[in-house]
């Protein structure tokens, strides 16, 4: 069986029992970077099995590896460096193969920033949409933001530490002055959020260079989650 198993993102105390158990009934893990998930595994005392790794450019190539060997009866494991394989991180087509091929596998649950950044931004929960990373060009950028307009749903984002202003600012054009949140380094031992309207944060944002991981969240097009008019 593959286990596609998340890993902590930050604090290693989020990896779950069962993931633990995963990792030790492996005799193939692909991972995206063999060195992240070696010193998870040192760090739990876990036997080096064999690696690969698993990343943009080589996913068709491994994925037949991977399902092959699950085929043969290998118990393998798919995770990423952290949170979710698959999830703005690579593994979509490794999941796919086994689907495809009725090749047998399992999502063992973790940590996953999405969740984290939604309930520590202080906004809406009951409905909301992850969109990965945002495009880089100012444009598109703007565009991208613009189709979430007048939809009601919290937005959820991944950001570059180096693109953070940037991104707050056509945040702000397309969609209007509304509360967001920036959440940095979820679950890690220097965690900040910094919570406010949107113009607030992009000023606050623009020249500011950003250490560690970053999502953003942004409220839906609802009137009590925008600045008050005059």
């Amino acid at each position: 069986m593959l286990r596609v198993v998340a890993t902590p993102i930050g604090n290693l105390g989020d990896l779950s029992p069962r993931a633990l158990e995963a990792f030790k009934a492996a005799s193939l893990i692909a991972c995206e970077d063999t060195r992240r998930t070696w010193q998870l595994l040192s760090h739990f005392g876990v036997p080096r099995p064999e690696m690969v790794s698993y990343r943009q450019g080589n996913e068709e190539r491994v994925s037949r590896t991977v399902v092959d060997a699950v085929k043969a009866g290998r118990e393998a494991v798919l995770c990423s460096d952290g949170g979710y394989p698959g999830i703005s991180d690579p593994g979509y087509r490794l999941i796919r193969a086994c689907a495809l091929e009725g090749v047998p596998y399992e999502v063992v649950p973790g940590a996953c920033a999405v969740e984290s950044a939604l309930l520590m931004s202080g906004l809406s929960t009951s409905s909301y949409t992850f969109r990965g990373f945002p495009p880089r060009a100012p444009g598109a950028l703007r565009n991208w933001f613009a189709e979430d307009a007048g939809r009601p749903h919290t937005l959820v984002c991944y950001e570059s530490p180096f693109r953070v202003g940037a991104t707050l600012a056509a945040a702000l054009d397309a969609l209007g002055d509304r509360e967001a949140a920036v959440c940095m380094e979820l679950t890690k031992m220097h965690e900040r959020v910094r919570r406010g309207y949107l113009s607030d944060l992009a000023k606050e944002f623009a020249g500011e260079k950003v250490k560690g991981e970053v999502a953003i969240v942004i409220a839906g097009a609802n009137p009590k989650f925008a600045r008050p008019t005059a």
